[in-house]
C-alpha cells in the first residue's frame, strides 16, 4: 500500500459520502455507552480529511457535527466544534502524515483524536459541571488501533485498476 510505484484512482465523491452516511449509521447503533466504542464519524473526517483535503474540508466537519449533535441530543455545537478543529490540524498535517506507514500514521492519529475528546469534555464540563470517568478517553485509543482496519477499507476502491493487464505493473 505504501508502495511509492504503486498509484491510486482519484476518490469518488459518492464513496465519500457513503463512507460518512456509514460512519454516521455506525454511530446510531445502541452501543454508545459501552466504553472504548470509537467515533466513527469523527475517525472517516479525520481519513478523508487526509487523504483529500479539498474534497473534505471544515465545512462538511461542521455539518455532521451538528448531525451528530442532534443525535446524541448535545449542546448545539458540542461535536461541530470538536469535529471541526479534528478537521482544520488533520488538513494542516495531511502532507506530513502519508509520507509514514499506516501504523506511524495511527500514532500521528491519536493526539488528533484525543483533541476532539478533550474539547467535547471541555465543553461537557462547562455546561454540566460532571467529569465522565477516566476511562473516557479510551475512545481515542481504539479510533488509533483501527486506523489500519479504516485505511485499508476506504482505500480499496482506488486500488483497482480501470483496465486490468497483467503486463503493466502500476
Amino acid at each position: 500500500m505504501n508502495d511509492p510505484h504503486y498509484i491510486l484512482l482519484p476518490a469518488n465523491p459518492l464513496f465519500i459520502a457513503l463512507s460518512l452516511i456509514a460512519a454516521f449509521l455506525l454511530n446510531l447503533l445502541p452501543w454508545g455507552q459501552w466504553v472504548g466504542v470509537p467515533d466513527f464519524v469523527a475517525l472517516v473526517l479525520v481519513f478523508w480529511a487526509i487523504h483529500e483535503p479539498r474534497k473534505i474540508g471544515i465545512s462538511i466537519a461542521f455539518m455532521m457535527g451538528l448531525l451528530m449533535d442532534v443525535n446524541e441530543a448535545t449542546l448545539l455545537g458540542e461535536n461541530a466544534l470538536a469535529y471541526t478543529l479534528l478537521s482544520y490540524f488533520s488538513i494542516m498535517i495531511h502532507r506530513r502524515v502519508l509520507w509514514f506507514p499506516v501504523g506511524t500514521q495511527a500514532l500521528h492519529i491519536l493526539p488528533l483524536m484525543l483533541l476532539t475528546q478533550a474539547v467535547q469534555l471541555l465543553v461537557r464540563l462547562m455546561v454540566s459541571g460532571k467529569f465522565p470517568h477516566w476511562y473516557y478517553f479510551s475512545e481515542s485509543f481504539v479510533c488509533a488501533l483501527l486506523w489500519p482496519l479504516v485505511t485499508w477499507l476506504l482505500l480499496a476502491p482506488q486500488r483497482r485498476a480501470i483496465n486490468r493487464d497483467d503486463n503493466r505493473p502500476i
